[in-house]
C-alpha cells in the first residue's frame, strides 16, 4: 500500500500563467516542471494522487514525456473555470462548505481580495445559506445576485438572497440563471470578476451562457 507523503505526493506547487507547475514524486520516479492548466493549489494534490493511480495500475513508472503531455490537456470544466475575462468570469461548481472554502483559498490566493466581485450564487435545499456564504468568503463580493438552480430540490432565489442581506451583503433576487448572469455582467466593471458558484445545476446553466461553443 502506498502511502501519501511517504510514498508519493506533490513536492512543489506554485502558481503559473493559466494554471499550476507541479513536481511530483511516485515510488518509481520524480516528474519536475509538470504544468497543468488548472487553479488552484488543490489541483496539485489531485495531479499527485491521479499519477499514483496511473503507476499502481501499470507497476511501473511512466514516461516523463508522456506524464508532461497528459496533464498539460488536463480540462475540468465548471472548477475554477476562467470562462472570459473584463470582467473575469469564473465557474466553479462548490457545492458544499468544504468545497467553498477551497474556492475562496484559490481565489485569494490567485486573484487576491481587493477586486471586485461580483456573486452569482444558488443553493439546493439542505444547504445553509449564511453557511455557504460565509464559506465562500462572500464578504469580499460588493454584490450578490441569488438564483434558483434548475432542480426540483433548489431553495428559492429570494431566500439566498435574504440570507445575504441577514449577514450585512448587498443582495438582489434575480430569480433564473440567466437572469442572475447577465444582471451580474450588467453591474461588474471590465476589472472586477463575475463568481458564478454555490450548486453545480447553477454552473451548468450558466456554463453554456459565457463559454464560448466550440466550432465542430
Amino acid at each position: 500500500m502506498w502511502e501519501r507523503g511517504r510514498d508519493f505526493d506533490c513536492d512543489t506547487n506554485a502558481i503559473a500563467v493559466g494554471g499550476r507547475v507541479l513536481e511530483l514524486r511516485t515510488p518509481g520516479a520524480s516528474y519536475e516542471d509538470v504544468f497543468v492548466p488548472l487553479h488552484g493549489a488543490h489541483q496539485g494534490d489531485n495531479a499527485a494522487l491521479a499519477l499514483a493511480g496511473a503507476e499502481a495500475f501499470f507497476d511501473a513508472p511512466l514516461d516523463g514525456d508522456v506524464v508532461t503531455e497528459a496533464f498539460s490537456a488536463v480540462t475540468s470544466p465548471g472548477r475554477m473555470e476562467i470562462a472570459g475575462r473584463q470582467p473575469l468570469r469564473i465557474l466553479d461548481g462548490a457545492h458544499n462548505p468544504a468545497g467553498a472554502e477551497a474556492l475562496a483559498r484559490s481565489l485569494a490566493e490567485e486573484f487576491g481580495t481587493d477586486a471586485g466581485r461580483v456573486l452569482v450564487v444558488g443553493f439546493l435545499r439542505g444547504r445553509d445559506p449564511v453557511e455557504m456564504l460565509s464559506a465562500l468568503d462572500a464578504a469580499h463580493s460588493r454584490l450578490v445576485v441569488a438564483c434558483t438552480p434548475p432542480s426540483p430540490r433548489a431553495r428559492p432565489a429570494n431566500e439566498v438572497a435574504d440570507a445575504a442581506r441577514s449577514i450585512g451583503l448587498d443582495a438582489v433576487d434575480a430569480g433564473s440563471v440567466a437572469e442572475a448572469v447577465a444582471r451580474a455582467l450588467d453591474a461588474a466593471e471590465a476589472d472586477e470578476m463575475v463568481l458564478v458558484t454555490g450548486s453545480l445545476y447553477v454552473v451548468g446553466a450558466a456554463r453554456p451562457l459565457l463559454v464560448p461553443a466550440r466550432p465542430r
